[in-house]
């Protein structure tokens, strides 16, 4: 009889790294169970709609939803650290790189990326269906930045970033096709690597400096294996991105602050998203960008 007392199921959980990780998982489990056994939640639930498929998938915002349900379990006299935590931020979101800029600190972490399940197909061993691996998003953060004096772009589009609540700091995701598998969604576009960032001036027109990242080795180095450390990862990682590489000559500041103006006069569905994925070559003969149901 003793089974029939519920069961309680919980998603979205992945198998951590170390097994302090594990203790915490765990810990946080059993301060959820108990906090709604006892007080149950009653209020009305939020439809996030699109933002469970852009805000809460950058480090930013995930470690700010993180903190309101530390918050919660305070006020329920339920002692968690925010600080626990930080550990999964770092493992899940690592830093690809950080430099400044006159003044403005410019930071890239990796962020969450849903793969798509494609249809069935045919293989030599039988029917598969893939995963489109090929798209990756990041975060690009700003710290210093002054809205009505700078502009930031990536491979020269404007990144709509948004305020995080605190003077001068911004937040945006990048989202791009990062390789070219032989099944995937959108097969003819064109990889978007390298990334280059620049922090454009928009009283001189001029880019003050960017930073370059790269999806693989910049020069073509393939790995036999995995890391076999932590140290030897964040070597691999920092070596793909350069503090280097900002655009030269006068820049179109007019364009990309048309360009920003349309995306928020516009309905968005993602206005926190630059999907590169959608700037079409104008040597298609097609128009810059794509609607919606294309």
């Amino acid at each position: 009889m003793r089974g029939r007392l519920g069961l309680v199921e919980l998603r979205g959980f992945e198998m951590p790294p170390h097994p302090d990780m594990a203790l915490v998982q765990a810990l946080l489990v059993r301060a959820l169970i108990t906090r709604f056994v006892e007080a149950p939640y009653s209020s009305p639930l939020v439809r996030w709609g699109n933002a469970l498929h852009e805000r809460f998938l950058l480090p930013h915002f995930a470690l700010a939803d993180s903190a309101e349900v530390v918050a919660d379990l305070h006020a329920h006299h339920i002692e968690f650290d925010l600080s626990w935590l930080l550990p999964f931020v770092e493992f899940r979101f690592p830093r690809i790189g950080v430099t400044t800029i006159s003044g403005v600190e410019l930071e890239l972490r990796n962020a969450v990326e849903p793969w798509h399940v494609l249809g069935e197909e045919v293989t030599t061993a039988g029917t598969a269906r893939y995963v489109d691996s090929s798209t990756e998003r990041i975060q690009v953060s700003v710290k210093g930045f002054v809205a009505g004096r700078h502009l930031l772009t990536c491979n020269g589009r404007p990144v709509p970033l948004t305020a995080t609540g605190t003077p001068g700091d911004y937040v945006a995701g990048v989202r791009y096709k990062a390789w070219r598998p032989w099944s995937s969604l959108h097969p003819t576009l064109d990889v978007d690597s390298p990334l280059s960032f620049d922090l454009v001036d928009r009283a001189t027109r001029l880019s003050l400096g960017g930073a370059t990242y790269h999806v693989v080795h910049p020069g073509g180095r393939a790995y036999g294996g995995p890391p076999v450390n932590a140290l030897e990862a964040e070597a691999r990682r920092s070596r793909r991105f350069e503090a280097m590489g900002h655009t030269t000559g006068t820049i179109d500041v007019e364009a990309l602050e048309a360009e920003l103006m349309q995306r928020r006069a516009g309905v968005d569905d993602y206005p926190l998203t630059l999907d590169l994925r959608r700037h079409v070559p104008r040597g298609w003969g097609l128009q810059e960008t794509w609607s919606g149901g294309r």
